[in-house]
């Protein structure tokens, strides 16, 4: 096994590829031709019977115009809810000293959850007589 292959890919990786594909009007030759990728690669992906690498992802993402993450997440799946994103966008806005609080503040937020987390998974610790 290639260890440049993602096998961990969401299970709707080959329907999002067929729907950006279909959106731009591509056929599976033309998206195998702009991504620089044989065709029946690209019918393998949309069948779900391959994965495929990260550097024939980059290709596809590039070809379909698309963010990687775009073409291997489902919408929802990463990045902060619509909430939070319009807060991150909001701090564009900011002057750079601002930006760096707002990165101390969740970063210190960060820590606090993860130790949180970690703390709840120890063993209770035995009560001392």
């Amino acid at each position: 096994m290639r260890l440049d292959t993602l096998w961990f890919l969401p299970m709707h990786f080959p329907t999002r590829l067929i729907q950006l594909r279909k959106a731009l009007g591509l056929t599976q030759q033309g998206l195998a031709s702009a991504a620089a990728l044989h065709v029946n690669q690209i019918r393998r992906y949309e069948a779900g019977t391959a994965q495929p690498t990260l550097e024939a992802l980059i290709r596809l993402a590039k070809a379909l115009h698309v963010r990687l993450d775009d073409l291997v997440f489902g919408e929802g799946e990463r990045g902060p809810g619509e909430d939070l994103a319009l807060l991150f966008e909001a701090v564009n806005d900011f002057s750079e000293e601002e930006k760096q609080t707002v990165r101390a503040v969740l970063s210190s937020m960060v820590l606090q959850h993860s130790a949180r987390r970690w703390d709840s998974r120890l063993p209770a610790a035995k009560a001392k007589p």
